[in-house]
């Protein structure tokens, strides 16, 4: 998407959510999938701002003004481009050596009746003792597992994303999704297009305390192992993923999709190990990409990115049409190497 200096200007008045929620908005009008007026209402109800709705707006120059059903299909399957990982500091020979142990895992779907997990919503208290809604899988088997903590996109904690938590614990963890539409009565009370204004008038750093919270009340859990803590998150959920990572020191290794990147002065906080995904199509994200990686570099952090050529930002989501199997497949595989490299 191409952008006059004058969107650019305007992001000063937004945090970095807002800002990502708004250009995302912005982005579905340029490419066809919203019209103007509905891009205008979503992006207003983000901000709070008709002046900064038309002016990202103004900046577009959009496919057409009616709406279009974008394809799934893709001419060349995805694959990581060449060159595209690249670690900012080289792991051990011992870990750079291991094969992952839950490799042999497929991608797809898990039920909720599987008979090697357990898996249903819970509830906990927050710091400021608000009641937090969480989706909540498990092992069956005996012993402890490493905790992975699980962000959703700008739509809230949806049947995906409770599949995703079902298939980390197929994997061997104990996962959990924290509902950040909690305060506002939880992602069922709530229409779809409430859920981004909700989320971008949200304090951002209310996000990492939510999931602090959630991490706390695994405590409860006999099965999870608190001091083995990973996390993940995809779009948005990304960029909360990366907002943890810089102010969650517990955090080992951290897999954020194609989120919205960090400013640059909060990367000496980062402990995790991180892991970056992104689809080779998602211009609006990758753009942040050199600078990420200089500062990851530069503060000597332990830093990997997977660019897939071919696939479109929100890739990984197979109730999207922008779903990609193979790019998503090999990104599954890619994180749960991740996970068993820093979080074993």
């Amino acid at each position: 998407m191409v952008l006059s200096s004058r969107k650019k200007d305007k992001r000063v008045m937004m945090n970095i959510f807002q800002h990502y929620l708004a250009t995302e908005f912005a982005e579905e009008y340029q490419e066809g999938r919203m019209t103007r007026r509905q891009a205008l209402q979503m992006i207003i109800s983000v901000t709070g701002s008709a002046t900064i709705a038309q002016a990202l707006l103004a900046a577009c120059t959009p496919a057409s003004e009616a709406m279009e059903n974008p394809s799934s299909e893709n001419t060349l399957p995805p694959s990581p481009a060449p060159g595209s990982t690249l670690p900012a500091q080289t792991p051990s020979p011992a870990s750079a050596g291991s094969e992952p142990t839950s490799s042999f895992i497929p991608h797809g779907t898990v039920s909720p009746d599987d008979p090697s997990i357990q898996a249903g919503k819970i509830e906990f208290q927050s710091s400021d003792q608000a009641s937090i809604q969480g989706y909540l899988a498990r092992p069956r088997s005996s012993g402890t597992h490493a905790v992975v903590l699980v962000c959703h996109e700008n739509r809230g904690l949806t049947p995906h994303i409770q599949d995703v938590v079902r298939r980390l614990a197929k994997a061997g963890y104990v996962a959990l999704a924290v509902d950040l539409l909690s305060r506002a009565g939880g992602t069922p009370a709530l229409e779809t297009d409430q859920v981004p204004g909700i989320l971008g008038n949200t304090p951002p750093d209310q996000f990492v305390d939510d999931f602090r919270s959630g991490w706390e009340f695994l405590a409860s859990i006999p099965e999870a192992d608190r001091h083995r803590v990973g996390m993940t998150g995809f779009c948005f959920g990304g960029g909360v993923t990366w907002r943890a990572a810089t102010r969650f020191s517990e955090l080992r290794a951290a897999v954020p999709f194609y989120g919205p990147h960090p400013p640059v002065e909060d990367v000496p906080g980062i402990q995790a190990a991180v892991l970056a995904i992104y689809g080779g199509n998602d211009s609006r994200i990758n753009a942040g990409i050199p600078v990420i990686e200089e500062a990851m570099r530069r503060h000597g952090k332990i830093f990997e990115k997977i660019v897939f050529e071919g696939a479109d930002h929100a890739f990984f989501n197979d109730t999207s049409p922008r779903y990609h199997a193979e790019a998503a497949a090999e990104a599954w595989r890619q994180m749960l190497r991740w996970f068993d490299r820093y979080l074993h």
